[in-house]
């Protein structure tokens, strides 16, 4: 059984950089064929997705968060991670990680975690 848990801070001042790590329990993040993913829902709004990395390492971005975006991942605890950059108030969403595979829609998504962006 995969187990994905987000963690990071719940308020972030504006401007500053969101950082958020999930943790991949059951499963490996460099087993083939599969792809690890932010997704997020802003209060009162629809899932977004924001990007993902590969299990061979690459990173995939939506384009339109692409230029404050970046994934990273450390296989040797077995994570990854997003970093939001210059968050505004409309960033203020739950955040989830989630697996994917290539072929298939999402498997396994992590509970969740909010994060609040305000002074």
């Amino acid at each position: 059984q995969v187990q994905l848990q987000e963690s990071g801070p719940g308020l972030v001042k504006p401007s500053q950089t969101l950082s958020l790590t999930c943790t991949v329990s059951g499963g490996s993040i460099t087993t083939s064929y599969y792809a690890w993913n932010w997704i997020r829902q802003p209060p009162g709004r629809g899932l977004e997705w924001m990007g993902g990395i590969g299990y061979d390492g690459t990173t995939y971005y939506s384009p339109s968060l692409k230029s404050r975006t970046s994934i990273s991942r450390d296989t040797s605890k077995n994570q990854f991670s997003l970093q939001l950059s210059s968050v505004t108030p409309e960033d203020t969403a739950v955040y989830y990680c989630a697996r994917k595979p290539y072929e298939s829609s999402w498997d396994y998504w992590g509970q969740g975690t909010q994060v609040t962006v305000s002074s």
